[in-house]
C-alpha cells in the first residue's frame, strides 16, 4: 500500500506515512469498506473544503450521494455527523487530540448507542479525513502475510515475564518533580513505588514510559490539579487507590491488559466524566468510582465478571451501558443502578436527530 500524498511505500500495520507523516487507511473490523469509504472522505473534504466541518447539513447531503452503496456506513457517519462528533472533535483537538478522540468515542457508544467497533469506525473515518493519524485498537490488516519458507518451523520468541520490580521509581526519585507541571518519567523505570506522587499538587500531566508495568497503591492519591495521564499498552497492574482523590482528573484511558480495576481506584475523582474499559478487565473493587459524581455514562464490557456492591456509590448521574443479559446486566438489577442495554452485534439503535 502506498501514501495517497507522498506514494512512499507504507509499512504493514502503519499507522501514518514514515515519509510525510499522512495518516495511513485502514480497515476495521466488521467493517471490510473502511478504506474505501475513507478515501470518498477525503475527496469530499478535498473537493469542498473544510467548512464542511462546520455544515453538517451540507455535509450529510454530501454523505448521502457519494455513499449510497454503503448503507450501513452511511448511516453511522450521517448520524455522527448529525451529532456533532466530527465538530467537537475538531474543537476539542485544540486542547488535547487524545482527549478529543477519547471523549468522541465514548459519546458515541454512550450516547449515540453504537457499538464500540462502530465507533472506531467513525472515528477511523473522521480522522483520516480531518489527516490526523489514529491508531484503532480494531484496525484489520488486510495485506496476506508472507508464506513462510519450508525449510523448518519457525519459533516464536518467548515474551519476556513481566517484573515490576526491575526498576522502581521511589518517592525519593520523585522529589526533584514536586514543583513541576508536567511530569514524564523516564524510559527504564517498571514500577511507580506506592503513595510515590501522594500530594503532588503543581504536577497537571504524567506521562508514564513505555517500559512501566505496575503503579503502586495510592501512587498519584490526592494530586489535587492532575488532570492528564498518559498510561503505555506495556501496563499491567495498577494498584489499590492509585489516584483516589484527583479531584481535577476528567479522563482516563485505561490500557488493555488491565485486569483489575481495583479498590478506591478512582474514588472521589469528582470530575471524572470519561472513561474507557478495555475489554481485559474482570473485575471492579470496593468504591473503585465513588464519589466520581460527574461520571454519567460508563460502558462496561461483558469481560467484567465482578463489581463490589458499592464500587459506584455516590455517582448520582452515572447509568451504566452495558451487554443484555451480561454480568454487568444482573448487577445493575441487583443493585438498582441505571442502564442501558445493548445486544451483542447490534451496531446503532436510531435515536430521533
Amino acid at each position: 500500500m502506498q501514501c495517497e500524498r507522498c506514494n512512499a511505500e507504507l509499512p504493514p500495520k502503519a499507522i501514518e506515512c514514515p515519509n510525510c507523516g499522512a495518516p495511513a487507511p485502514q480497515n476495521i473490523e466488521g467493517f471490510e469498506n473502511t478504506i474505501e469509504i475513507q478515501h470518498i472522505l477525503k475527496t469530499i473534504m478535498e473537493k469542498h473544503g473544510s467548512i464542511l466541518i462546520n455544515d453538517p447539513t451540507q455535509f450529510v447531503s454530501m454523505l448521502n450521494d457519494y455513499l449510497a452503496a454503503y448503507d450501513k456506513e452511511r448511516r453511522l457517519l450521517v448520524n455522527a455527523m448529525r451529532a456533532g462528533v466530527l465538530k467537537n472533535m475538531v474543537k476539542e483537538e485544540k486542547t488535547n487530540r487524545e482527549y478529543a478522540l477519547l471523549s468522541a468515542k465514548s459519546y458515541m457508544i454512550n450516547e449515540l448507542f453504537v457499538s464500540e467497533n462502530a465507533a472506531e469506525f467513525v472515528l477511523a473515518c473522521f480522522t483520516y479525513t480531518l489527516g490526523w493519524p489514529y491508531d484503532s485498537s480494531m484496525s484489520k490488516n488486510k495485506e496476506p502475510e508472507k508464506p513462510a519458507e519450508p525449510v523448518e518451523e519457525e519459533k516464536k520468541p518467548e515474551a519476556p515475564k513481566l517484573r515490576p520490580d526491575t526498576k522502581i521509581f521511589k518517592s525519593s526519585d520523585a522529589t526533584r518533580y514536586r514543583l513541576a507541571r508536567n511530569v514524564t518519567i523516564p524510559e527504564g523505570f517498571t514500577k511507580i513505588d506506592s503513595f510515590c506522587f501522594d500530594r503532588f499538587n503543581f504536577m497537571r500531566s504524567i506521562k508514564l514510559p513505555s517500559t512501566m508495568i505496575a503503579i503502586g497503591d495510592y501512587a498519584f492519591s490526592e494530586c489535587k490539579n492532575l488532570k492528564g495521564v498518559e498510561m503505555p499498552e506495556s501496563l499491567r497492574v495498577i494498584e489499590q487507590g492509585a489516584f483516589s482523590q484527583c479531584g481535577k482528573l476528567a479522563m482516563i484511558k485505561i490500557p488493555k491488559g488491565i485486569l483489575e480495576i481495583p479498590d478506591n481506584t478512582f474514588e472521589f475523582c469528582a470530575n471524572l466524566s470519561v472513561v474507557d474499559i478495555p475489554n481485559t478487565v474482570s473485575s471492579i473493587g470496593v468504591e473503585a468510582f465513588s464519589g466520581c459524581e460527574k461520571l454519567e455514562k460508563l460502558f462496561l464490557p461483558d469481560s467484567v465478571k465482578f463489581i463490589d456492591k458499592n464500587a459506584f456509590s455516590y455517582c448520582p448521574e452515572l447509568t451504566i451501558r452495558c451487554y443484555e443479559n451480561s454480568y454487568v446486566h444482573k448487577y445493575c438489577l441487583t443493585y438498582n443502578i441505571d442502564f442501558e442495554t445493548v445486544q451483542v452485534g447490534v451496531g446503532l439503535k436510531q435515536k430521533p436527530i
